[in-house]
């Protein structure tokens, strides 16, 4: 058993041995877990040299459009020649309109600037033989017999035969047409490939960036801002304000998914780019993704509305808990503001890392594909059939690239964990000098305590901070790969078909989701006594472990409800995110021309998880405020006999009246 932490919570010797009060959690402190704080440091230097890769090899323009027959972008005006306005990729070999329509070049005196003008028409610039040619079917130009759309930048042929188009066919003594064409499901499935339907959706994100500024940045600071001041203000009705709000919101979503999945309405995603016949129904994969997401929102919101259902009567031990930190807030204001740095660091680090990473997604060599003797084209430059240059370039990955890709999200979660963890350490660090300060603002409070607890964190606590970050990152990241690799079983039918198997499956995964909801609090409550006692990691996990173990009858049901209305206000923050980018990205901007969406599944994802960050942040003002007290009331009543005596009133009335919690948690008989 270790022994009290009165040398560092709440007094400590003086020089002359005599104990002094004051000097709340200044004591005896010494820069801990530094290995982990330069392991973070060398991976910060990792994660630049890996993303300079990206920024030298890639080209996001590549996810939204195809190679043509040189290996050049489609649309890129930096290409040779300039392929600017020619975005659209034809499944046909252009060589002849490319290279004979340039001036001083063959019989066809055009330039590509006005043969774009024309909507690249050329016939009537034909000479008198060109034509006579082309009526008799021996070319340049030939009927348009199969019609087509303009299908992610890419031309998909509809296997039905235009009737005018055929008719003048048939006129001309063409041969018989067969409407079962290859051509037409082979770009089918290049174009719906995993691959294309991936890169589409990163390119989702680049076209997207001012909805995720606006409904991953500012939205969700605004309302995380006025949350925490209407707890302020107004708590006793806050609990209630929420729990009807995640309602509201979560019902908004998920009928947005409805519409675009085609279940209401007639808005659903279609992957046509432009103007066509209204008849003419394409279906890709992602319509079948947002079908799938809607379902999963379903199931979601009926849970989520039963549970918030099963815990009303629960609310007004929530109201008490929220009353102590709302009283916290008053006392230390600069908790309000200070999630704003933070917020600002990581906003910064997002805009590094999604420009990164679509650049690594892009990244790869352009090589020219295997040319064989079926693959000739007739050169109208050179006069003759050749043989080098029409099958095409493809985009070659190797695995580095993969490796890549897999380290820049790692690295994105373990700075995202590593920032949520300094802010959540620097607020605990200031709430405990308020309330070993016996909740009054004193001189046993340093003069703006957030900016002591941010000096302490930065000259002490880092390696700490770096070490449980880490810790959370690693296990996700293998239930990641655990979840991957449970899929791809799923896939090929090789999940076990017997109930003890089943059993094992499922309960693996249960299990391991428990061991992640235990590392994170752990993490949380270990960030308290960091701040508070300036321990090691390993050290204050155990601290705290203990402490919330042998208390845990009297502060556990307060807590979990507690921390169930902050999960739902967190929610509210991220669906209102998610709410406002649905209606950001059905306006015309996004529906039409270059800036157009394969789905709104990846931009609107993402803003929800930049809002549930953001909310985060803030919403750790109140959480580590109301963990925080709960802490060092546990330490305070262990020092003096089972009564605190540095905790607030208000505290005590919520934690020890013990008929008040029986009657709220139990209810009426």
């Amino acid at each position: 058993m270790r022994g009290p932490l009165g040398a560092v919570i709440g007094r400590y010797p003086s020089s002359d041995g005599n104990t002094q009060m004051g000097g709340i959690i200044r004591h005896n402190r010494k820069c801990r877990d530094i290995a982990f704080l330069v392991i973070f440091i060398a991976f910060w230097v990792a994660m630049i040299v890996n993303s300079s890769f990206g920024f030298n090899q890639g080209n996001p323009l590549r996810l939204t459009y195809g190679l043509d027959y040189k290996g050049n972008v489609c649309g890129d005006k930096n290409a040779q020649p300039g392929l600017r306005q020619l975005e659209l990729r034809y499944w046909l070999n252009p060589n002849q309109v490319y290279q004979s329509g340039l001036k001083g070049n063959g019989d066809i005196h055009l330039s590509m600037d006005d043969w774009i003008d024309r909507n690249y028409d050329y016939y009537e610039f034909l000479t008198p033989e060109m034509r006579n040619s082309s009526l008799q079917l021996q070319g340049p130009c030939y009927p348009v017999i199969f019609p087509s759309v303009n299908v992610y930048w890419s031309c998909q042929y509809i296997a039905r035969a235009s009737n005018i188009s055929l008719r003048h066919w048939q006129q001309m003594g063409g041969v018989n047409i067969n409407e079962d064409i290859i051509i037409d499901k082979s770009i089918h499935r290049s174009i719906n490939s995993r691959s294309s339907v991936l890169k589409r959706y990163m390119a989702d994100i680049g076209k997207a960036w001012p909805v995720l500024i606006v409904c991953g940045g500012f939205l969700p600071l605004f309302l995380s801002v006025i949350w925490l001041l209407m707890i302020r203000h107004f708590v006793a009705a806050m609990p209630w304000v929420t729990v009807a709000l995640f309602n509201v919101l979560i019902v908004s979503v998920t009928m947005f998914y409805y519409l675009k999945a085609g279940w209401i309405g007639n808005d659903a995603i279609s992957p046509i780019i432009g103007e066509h016949d209204p008849y003419i129904r394409i279906y890709g994969r992602e319509i079948h993704h947002i079908r799938a997401v809607a379902v999963l929102m379903t199931f979601i919101m009926i849970v989520a509305v039963l549970t918030s259902i099963a815990i009303v009567r629960r609310i007004l031990m929530a109201t008490s808990v929220l009353k102590v930190a709302a009283k916290v807030i008053g006392e230390v204001q600069a908790l309000i503001i200070f999630p704003i740095i933070p917020y600002t660091i990581l906003a910064i680090f997002y805009m590094f890392w999604f420009s990164a990473a679509l650049h690594l997604f892009s990244s790869g060599q352009v090589v020219q594909n295997d040319c064989n003797t079926n693959c000739c084209a007739y050169d109208l430059v050179s006069k003759r059939v050749n043989c080098d240059h029409c099958c095409g370039y493809s985009i070659h990955y190797t695995p580095h690239i993969g490796v890549a890709i897999l380290f820049h999200l790692f690295g994105c979660y373990w700075a995202t964990q590593f920032f949520i963890a300094c802010s959540s350490t620097v607020i605990a660090g200031s709430v405990a000098s308020y309330y070993w300060a016996r909740g009054e603002t004193s001189p046993d409070i340093p003069f703006l305590p957030v900016f002591s607890s941010m000096k302490r964190l930065m000259r002490y606590g880092l390696g700490s901070v770096a070490l449980g970050s880490l810790i959370v990152s690693f296990v996700e990241s293998i239930r990641f790969m655990l979840e991957s690799i449970r899929r791809k079983l799923k896939v090929s039918s090789t999940t076990p078909h017997s109930y003890i198997g089943k059993a094992a499956f499922h309960s693996s995964r249960f299990f391991f989701r428990c061991i992640e909801w235990t590392i994170k609090s752990v993490n949380r409550n270990a960030y308290i006594m960091i701040a508070i006692t300036g321990k090691s990691f390993c050290k204050a996990s155990a601290i705290a472990t203990e402490l919330i173990i042998n208390n845990i009858l009297r502060i556990g049901r307060v807590n979990v409800i507690g921390d169930v209305i902050l999960f739902l206000g967190k929610l509210c923050v991220s669906l209102s995110s998610a709410l406002f980018a649905f209606l950001m990205l059905d306006t015309h901007k996004y529906r039409s021309a270059h800036n157009k969406i394969s789905s709104p599944v990846f931009p609107v994802v993402v803003c929800w998880g930049l809002g549930y960050v953001v909310a985060t942040l803030f919403f750790a003002v109140v959480e580590m405020s109301i963990d925080t007290i709960i802490l060092s009331f546990c330490q305070d009543s262990e020092e003096h006999q089972g009564t605190a005596q540095y905790a607030p009133p208000l505290l005590i009335e919520t934690l020890n009246d013990q008929n008040e919690m029986q009657r709220l948690t139990q209810g009426p008989h």
